[in-house]
């Protein structure tokens, strides 16, 4: 059984995975409430908080699964805040040194990119092999406040990174929106909410890159374009279009990450796609996702919610699916804060 360690950001998280029954624990302290006042994440409160979070995690998480029964201890050594991640280092340390258990590190985006398969496994753990084997070669987008990143999984169960962003991530483009439009943080399921009753064609936003055929996404012109609008209107003016900007901003965002995922699409054979990552929950996302799975007929693999966020679960389902995605280090491993997915 391997126990998970998550601590990339704002998030303190603990997992256990048994590959013969699937996901036995998988807890999660946030850290939204401490850092709302400030609009962001603040590293240094987020480190103070993952060290009183962790102790009370471990004994909820002894009261399923006895620490006894471990075998590994996965933990996300990278990407992300390096006094952040050095905190879930320095536990999976002292648990491997005090149980003697080997410790690896794992890449926290080739966590978000098998995220999509814990429920796969989950259905069947014994016949999961060769599920998920059907389900390649397998087209790939994480999306969240950090990263957007298109991917695939060939036949030979390689990951190959096929294009990123270029400036701003497609969370951080609904957050920073947010902010603009006033709203707390993180905005971007504010900016969802306040778009239920708008009308997504009124007002006409860039969708970056699109003309160019580099397998790439960029949204800070979009930023920009936003902010240039609100300059020219008067607070009663925003105050009655609040709904219609919301859905027209959001759907710039949506429209810039499906119309290129179905370029590629398109060029390959692909057997399924998945969506992951915490933007992965936009319900207009996971509409225009099912819609372009329908027609391409393939199916749709969404992360579930509980794994779409910072979650430990997804490290240590990575360190059973992804070898190459982990560094066995041990007891020596570093932190990797600028890791690449690929």
């Amino acid at each position: 059984m391997i126990l998970g360690i998550e601590s990339s950001c704002d998030e303190s998280a603990l997992a256990v995975f048994d590959p013969q029954k699937g996901l036995l624990a998988d807890l999660v302290y946030s850290q939204i409430q401490t850092h709302q006042e400030y609009g962001g994440i603040v590293p240094e409160l987020a480190s103070r908080e993952h060290l009183e979070a962790f102790v009370p995690l471990l004994k909820q998480l002894e009261q399923t699964v006895p620490l006894s029964h471990l075998t590994k201890i996965a933990v996300t050594s990278g990407p992300g805040l390096a006094s952040c991640l050095a905190l879930g280092i320095a536990l999976g340390r002292s648990l491997s040194l005090a149980l003697d258990l080997p410790l690896v590190g794992v890449n926290h985006l080739r966590g978000h990119v098998f995220s999509p398969f814990v429920a796969v496994h989950a259905e069947n753990p014994s016949g999961f092999d060769e599920a998920f084997g059907k389900l390649l070669p397998h087209l790939g987008l994480i999306v969240s406040g950090g990263n957007t990143v298109l991917f695939e999984i060939n036949e030979d169960r390689k990951l190959m990174v096929l294009g990123e962003t270029i400036d701003d991530a497609a969370g951080e483009a609904l957050d920073k929106g947010a902010k603009l439009l006033g709203m707390p943080y993180p905005g971007g399921p504010l900016i969802e909410k306040a778009a239920l009753n708008g009308d997504a064609t009124r007002f006409e936003f860039p969708r970056g890159m699109l003309q160019s055929p580099e397998v790439k996404f960029s949204f800070s012109g979009l930023k920009t374009s936003l902010r240039y609008r609100l300059e020219k209107m008067s607070d009663a003016d925003l105050e009655e279009a609040m709904s219609d900007i919301c859905a027209s901003y959001q759907q710039a965002v949506v429209d810039a990450l499906v119309l290129k995922t179905k370029s590629v699409l398109k060029r390959g054979h692909f057997k399924s796609l998945g969506l992951s990552g915490g933007v992965a929950n936009n319900r207009t996302l996971q509409s225009a996702f099912g819609k372009v799975a329908e027609k391409t007929r393939v199916p749709l693999l969404v992360a579930e919610p509980k794994q779409t966020g910072d979650n430990a679960g997804m490290i240590c389902f990575a360190s059973f699916m992804d070898p190459s995605g982990t560094v066995e280090d041990g007891r020596g491993l570093e932190v990797n804060p600028s890791w690449k997915v690929g």
